[in-house]
């Protein structure tokens, strides 16, 4: 066996160990206690990590210890990013942890009997595959942050414009929280083909529920209610308070084709 055969056994066979002192190290360095459940789970993270590591030793072709590696790094990033935890707490210990690990593998590769350019190769390999995972990691993190992001965005802008039929013909659309534009072209590409669907004769648009708009989304707002009137709906305009008919009014939205009433009680009364 060579020596860096030796030194990637000995690795693999004290994973767990060497697992346990780098969490050890980094629990040290907080000012809060860390749970048990925590740190096994930890523990077991980085048992693997090392394992793979330990192949990129006697491995001259990293690109296959890389596969591993990059898919354990995505998997770790994912499961951050599930647990809501920051990306900091993935960016913020691994300078430390990168330091002691090298430290650590310095050591053993001198006790085994390496070189100094073999101790040099392997902290070379070693780097490079902790700058890999570290950027898999992160690239996992962010992707799934993303997707979580863009889902919850979705249900949101739902929410924010929900159609509420309330007799034969008649919806309520009240816009609710604060509209930006990706909710404005949400409200147009997707509620406006529903309100079709459901054969909807007249249409109350209530504006009580908005937090904040800006004009130019107030405007496209409004530009709906031409939609609908090209459909044959009947657009009612409900809740419109002072402000924003103030700044709807000095940005030059026309309120002369729209009925509009306080509240949906009074629209709702004014048709029947």
């Amino acid at each position: 066996m060579s020596s860096l055969e030796s030194v990637s056994k000995y690795l693999i066979n004290n994973a767990a160990s060497l697992a346990a002192e780098i969490i050890d190290y980094n629990i040290t360095k907080l000012d809060f206690t860390v749970p048990d459940e925590v740190v096994n789970k930890a523990i077991n993270v980085h048992t693997e990590f090392i394992k793979l590591l330990a192949e990129a030793v006697t491995n001259a072709d990293t690109s296959i210890v890389t596969e591993g590696l990059i898919e354990w790094s995505k998997q770790n990033g994912e499961r951050e990013a599930s647990l809501m935890g920051k990306i900091s707490s993935l960016i913020k210990p691994y300078a430390d942890t990168r330091l002691f690990f090298i430290n650590q593998i310095t050591k053993i590769s001198i006790d085994h009997g390496l070189s100094t350019e073999e101790v040099v190769m392997i902290n070379s390999r070693v780097n490079y595959m902790l700058d890999i995972s570290m950027t898999e990691t992160i690239l996992a993190y962010e992707e799934y942050t993303d997707n979580i992001i863009k889902k919850r965005s979705t249900e949101a802008n739902e929410l924010s414009a929900p159609v509420v039929p309330i007799q034969d013909g008649m919806a309520v659309l009240p816009l609710i929280g604060s509209f930006d534009y990706d909710r404005t072209e949400h409200l147009l590409n997707k509620v406006v083909p529903k309100i079709s669907e459901l054969r909807v004769e007249c249409l109350i648009i209530d504006f009580s529920g908005i937090v904040t708009i800006d004009m130019e989304v107030a405007n496209h707002i409004f530009n709906v209610n031409k939609v609908l009137r090209l459909l044959g709906i009947n657009v009612i305009a409900t809740g419109i308070r002072p402000d924003l008919a103030t700044k709807a009014i000095g940005g030059g939205i026309d309120f002369s084709s729209i009925r509009t009433y306080a509240n949906v009680k009074q629209a709702i009364e004014s048709i029947g």
